[in-house]
């Protein structure tokens, strides 16, 4: 026995319920499964800029998210060996004239609760399933079939793919295999707001760089936590092991670093790592009914911090592509992913070229790159312009 829903979204992370979110301001309806036991985020911060604040706003849900979010007044980059800042993106008026709309960070859990929120608003249009795992899919010709884990069996119009970097919905798509792994490790998590180090503050975002690391800093759930990600390059690193990127290894990569740094290195959490995983671009997301968003379609190095902003882009993009269709979802993917590839390739290999020519950077290279940096006003918006203006 089978179940038919009209459109399909597998994966109940920020990418799916963004997209059902777009899709019902078309009027068009959706069911959205998750693996998990409840909807809900792992993990401690996330940044969001004006490419994506913009969509959320558009979406109804900004309004909901500055209860808890945290709006800095610059991006602060600073060298980990000087302890000296090199230059900074003022996020101000300036900022605000250009782009419209704010630079944000906040908890991931708490932004997912936003869009729940708006969600749940949007009912009956958007129906919520938690606990459904995706097994395999059946191309129907005109549609869709989705196995479940538990059994189950769904019939569709279509299906989005909305489900991660270990996507089941890309293996059926793209048959690309395992993403690839960097010799980068990450841990990550929040502390107490006293522990910051002096050169922090509530109003910034600070990414300390240094030869084959970087550590970043700032306020979540409006100055309560601070959350804290240290990230080095692992001289034991084994493709397909996971013994490698350890709390000792995490030392001896910051063992240079300055005491500013050292201080939120101490309190760090350590019991969990991340490995640094990624895929490169691809120019084909679809396969009959069945389309990628997000990470299941783009994975990206967290280095430029536009991984969630690109799925929201992905979830506006859908929706539009849809209404303009009217409906037909053979026009609507193709033209989706005409729209997105090629913008979401540049932001995957622009994440790739920062982490490997710019923050982790040592010796003679680290110093020119400092000199260029600092000549730099912080109201000099032309480098990141294509980037957070865009309004696709």
């Amino acid at each position: 026995m089978s179940k038919s829903v009209p459109l399909l979204i597998v994966g109940g992370g920020l990418g799916g319920l963004a997209t059902a979110l777009a899709l019902s301001k078309q009027g068009i309806a959706s069911h959205v499964v998750e693996k998990s036991p409840d909807f809900g985020e792992i993990g401690a911060g996330l940044q969001i800029a004006p490419n994506a604040s913009r969509i959320l706003d558009g979406l109804g849900v900004l309004g909901e998210i500055r209860k808890t979010a945290v709006f800095p007044a610059r991006l602060v980059f600073m060298d980990s060996i000087t302890g000296e800042r090199v230059t900074y993106i003022d996020l101000g008026k300036a900022f605000l004239e250009r782009y419209g709309f704010p630079y944000f960070v906040m908890h991931r859990g708490d932004l997912l609760n936003a869009l729940l929120y708006g969600c749940r608003q949007a009912s009956p249009l958007i129906t919520l399933e938690p606990n459904k795992a995706l097994d395999r899919i059946e191309d129907l010709g005109n549609g869709a079939r989705a196995h479940f884990a538990d059994g189950g069996v769904y019939e569709c119009e279509a299906l989005i793919g909305a489900d991660g970097l270990h996507s089941t919905t890309r293996r059926y798509v793209a048959g690309d295999g395992e993403p690839m792994r960097e010799p980068y490790v990450a841990y990550r998590g929040a502390i107490p707001i006293s522990d910051i180090s002096e050169h922090a503050g509530l109003d910034n975002v600070v990414m300390w760089v240094g030869p084959g690391t970087h550590f970043v800093q700032y306020p979540l759930r409006s100055g309560e936590l601070y959350n804290q990600v240290a990230v080095f390059h692992s001289r034991r690193f084994i493709p397909d092991s996971d013994d490698w990127g350890t709390p000792e290894e995490l030392d001896e990569a910051f063992a240079t670093s300055c005491a500013g740094l050292k201080k939120g290195l101490s309190v760090i959490k350590r019991k969990r790592r991340w490995p640094m995983v990624h895929r490169n671009p691809i120019a084909n997301w679809t396969r009959g009914r069945v389309v990628l968003m997000g990470d299941a379609a783009h994975p990206m190095l967290q280095y430029i911090a536009q991984g969630a902003c690109q799925a929201i882009e992905d979830a506006s993009c859908l929706g539009a592509k849809l209404a303009e269709s009217g409906r037909n979802y053979d026009k609507a993917f193709a033209a989706y992913q005409q729209a997105r590839y090629l913008r979401t390739a540049r932001v995957q290999m622009t994440a790739r070229f920062f982490g490997d020519y710019v923050i982790h950077l040592g010796g003679v290279a680290s110093t020119a790159r400092n000199a260029l940096l600092a000549s730099r006003a912080p109201t000099d918006y032309s480098a990141i312009d294509w980037l957070y203006g865009y309004k696709g």
